[in-house]
């Protein structure tokens, strides 16, 4: 009797939850070069990302890499967000209408 009650309660429980929207991807792309790269996709639920990699110093002991990317996505409250951002020698750097920003010095 017991086992019943669980299974009917885990039942109730799995019908009220909300259904699982599917994602499906709508747009890829790519192409590596031996100097750099670019990616991008976007999916149906409104997310997208676009990056851009480029070697910097080819054969030096200054060789490196920079990025350059954004990134976009619809939040809970339906609003896109979107993150602008530049990765090099001087780190991670987004930039964003969201984010907050440090006072200068």
């Amino acid at each position: 009797m017991k086992f019943v009650i669980v299974f009917v309660a885990l039942f109730a429980v799995a019908l009220a939850a909300p259904p699982q929207q599917q994602v499906e991807i709508v747009r890829q792309d790519s192409d590596v070069q031996p100097d750099g790269y670019r990616f991008g996709y976007e999916t149906s639920d409104g997310s997208k990302h676009d990056e851009e990699g480029k070697l910097n110093n080819i054969g030096t002991d200054e060789e490196s890499i920079s990025v350059r990317g954004s990134f976009s996505f619809v939040a809970d409250d339906g609003q896109v967000y979107t993150v602008n951002y530049i990765a090099d020698e001087n780190g991670f750097q987004p930039q964003g209408a969201h984010l907050p920003v440090a006072p200068e010095a």
